[in-house]
C-alpha cells in the first residue's frame, strides 16, 4: 500500500508509472466508495498507461477531517498528490462527487490537467435539502442505514439480482466509509456549484452516464456536456450510478476511444 502526507492528512493511493510516452489518468472515485471501484478498469488498463487512484479525504484509507469539507479541501488534496508524485499533467476522471473535485482541480491548477472525463456528475448536483437530510440521517442514525437506496442508485436491478455476493461486498465497503468523511463529502456536494465556470474548460472532456443511474440521471450529465464547449455525450445502456462496475466493458471501451482521440490530438 502507497500512503502520502499532503495537506496534513495521510492520502492512501496507488501509482503505476506510465510508459514512455503515454498520459497518466487519475481516477477519483464517488461518496461513500474507496477506489476498489476501479478495480476492473485498472486490470484492464495497467502497464499501457500510467495510472493514479486514491482514496479522497474521508473515505478508505485516507484520512478523515472534521466535517464538513469545501470542494477546495478535496481539489487541494489531488492537486498536492500530484505535486508529491511529480506529476506535471494528467487526463483526470471523476465519478460522481469525484467529477466535481475534477472540475475543482481545473478552476485553482488548469495546468495540471490534461483532459477530463465526467462520469455520472453535472456542474451541481442535487439541493441542499436532499443533502442536509443525508448529513442529518449520517450523523443520527449511520451509513448502514441509507444502504439500502444507495445501493439501489449505484447499481442496476439486473447487476444487483445477478450479482449478490458482489452486492454485499459494496454495501460493506459503503458502510465501513467515516461518517464525517461521508457527511463532510455531502457538504461538498451541497455546496458546489460550477454552472458559472463548466463553460471556461477547454480541454478535450468525455461526460458519460449510465441509462438507469437515479443517483445523477442523464439529463444532469447531458446539462453538463452542453456547457462545456466540444464535450462528447455518450450514455452505457443498462448501468446505474458506477458504469465502472456495473458495465466495465463498455465504459472502458468509451474510455479507450476518448484517449485515443486524445493522444491522437
Amino acid at each position: 500500500m502507497q500512503f502520502a502526507t499532503v495537506n496534513d492528512i495521510v492520502v492512501h493511493y496507488h501509482f503505476e508509472a506510465a510508459p514512455a510516452g503515454q498520459p497518466v489518468i487519475v481516477f477519483i472515485n464517488s461518496l461513500g466508495s474507496d477506489f476498489r471501484i476501479w478495480d476492473d478498469v485498472r486490470a484492464a488498463l495497467s502497464g499501457e498507461v500510467g495510472l493514479l487512484f486514491y482514496d479522497k479525504r474521508g473515505h478508505g484509507l485516507s484520512s478523515a477531517t472534521e466535517a464538513p469539507y469545501k470542494w477546495q479541501d478535496h481539489a487541494g488534496d489531488l492537486a498536492a498528490l500530484l505535486d508529491h508524485l511529480s506529476i506535471d499533467k494528467a487526463i483526470v476522471c471523476g465519478l460522481s462527487v469525484g467529477g466535481l473535485i475534477a472540475q475543482g482541480l481545473y478552476q485553482v491548477r488548469p495546468e495540471l490537467v490534461e483532459a477530463l472525463m465526467f462520469c455520472d456528475t453535472g456542474y451541481k448536483l442535487g439541493d441542499p435539502d436532499l443533502w442536509n437530510a443525508r448529513i442529518a440521517q449520517c450523523e443520527g442514525e449511520g451509513i448502514a442505514s441509507m444502504a439500502d437506496g444507495i445501493l439501489a442508485r449505484w447499481f442496476s436491478e439486473e447487476f444487483r439480482n445477478s450479482h449478490p455476493a458482489e452486492l454485499s461486498g459494496y454495501r460493506t465497503m459503503l458502510c465501513q466509509q467515516s461518517v464525517a468523511g461521508y457527511a463532510g463529502t455531502c457538504a461538498v456536494l451541497r455546496d458546489t456549484d460550477f454552472s458559472a465556470t463548466a463553460g471556461n474548460i477547454s480541454v478535450p472532456t468525455l461526460c458519460v452516464v449510465g441509462s438507469q443511474d437515479l443517483a445523477t440521471p442523464p439529463e444532469v450529465v447531458k446539462a453538463l456536456a452542453d456547457k462545456v464547449p466540444g464535450a462528447t455525450y455518450e450514455v452505457i445502456e443498462g448501468s446505474g450510478h458506477l458504469p465502472c462496475v456495473d458495465q466495465p466493458e463498455a465504459f472502458l471501451a468509451l474510455m479507450k476511444r476518448f484517449l485515443s482521440e486524445v493522444r491522437h490530438d
